[in-house]
């Protein structure tokens, strides 16, 4: 029984240092590094993100379309796509988003029908 816990544990650990080496290699592959993050860029992102929501509360045709106790959730996430710069994704009540530049404030992405006319050209 004792030799069962302890290949059991040894097994966990293993599993834990192979999952933690992938998922370094996978944030290294995004160009998500932690080593060149300063208080200073945490501090900037968190300006841009307030100025942008401050920006799009006075926003009149984003927030006709959609009641602010609409949305379920907000989060600022890499654009990978992109390869650098943030952007903020919003979650409605219906299961539908849209996902503005955190330094413009623009919509960049939706997924209503009725925002496919204002998002930017992708030629």
């Amino acid at each position: 029984m004792k030799s069962f816990i302890l290949i059991l544990l040894g097994i966990i650990v293993a599993l834990l240092v192979v999952g933690g080496a992938v998922a370094y290699s996978f944030m290294n592959e995004l160009g998500v590094n932690m080593e060149n993050i300063d208080s200073n860029d945490i501090e900037n992102l968190k300006d841009k993100v307030s100025s942008v929501a401050s920006s799009e509360s006075s926003d009149s045709s984003s927030s006709s379309q959609s009641a602010d106790s609409d949305i379920v959730s907000e989060e600022v996430k890499f654009n990978g796509q992109n390869g650098e710069g943030y952007y903020r994704e919003v979650t409605y009540k219906d299961g539908g988003f849209r996902q503005y530049d955190t330094e413009s404030g623009d919509l960049i992405g939706s997924s209503y029908k009725s925002d496919q006319e204002n998002l930017p050209s992708m030629e």
